[in-house]
């Protein structure tokens, strides 16, 4: 029996190859738009994220600065010089301390000297 040769590869052939190639290239061309649309959309969401973080952030300072202004004392002028106490009312908390033990007889003349010399 009488072998036949083969040519090469046939037109019919050919276009198989190139037709595959150019739908799984198509393929491949429409998986790389689609990745790089989802990419876009998730920087856009990140994007925003952050925007919103930010104006939180700022949101958070004005607050924390209005109660720190709430919370500040009002400033006053200089107050004015304590009033001396009453004599009397001094020499009534020596003697209420010498009648309870605390003071005792000399502490108490010295105390009441003192507070009789205006010291």
């Amino acid at each position: 029996m009488m072998m036949r040769r083969r040519r090469g590869p046939s037109l019919l052939g050919v276009a198989a190859v190139a037709g595959t190639a150019a739908y799984v290239g198509n393929k491949s061309a429409q998986k790389g738009a689609q990745q790089q649309a989802n990419e876009q959309a998730q920087n856009q969401q990140l994007a925003d994220l952050e925007q919103q973080n930010a104006a939180l952030a700022a949101q958070q300072q004005q607050l924390l600065a209005q109660q720190q202004a709430a919370a500040a004392p009002p400033v006053a002028a200089a107050p004015a010089a304590p009033a001396e106490p009453d004599m009397m009312a001094q020499l009534k908390q020596f003697a209420d301390l010498h009648a309870a033990g605390v003071l005792t007889d000399e502490e108490f003349a010295a105390a009441k000297a003192k507070v009789l010399a205006g010291g």
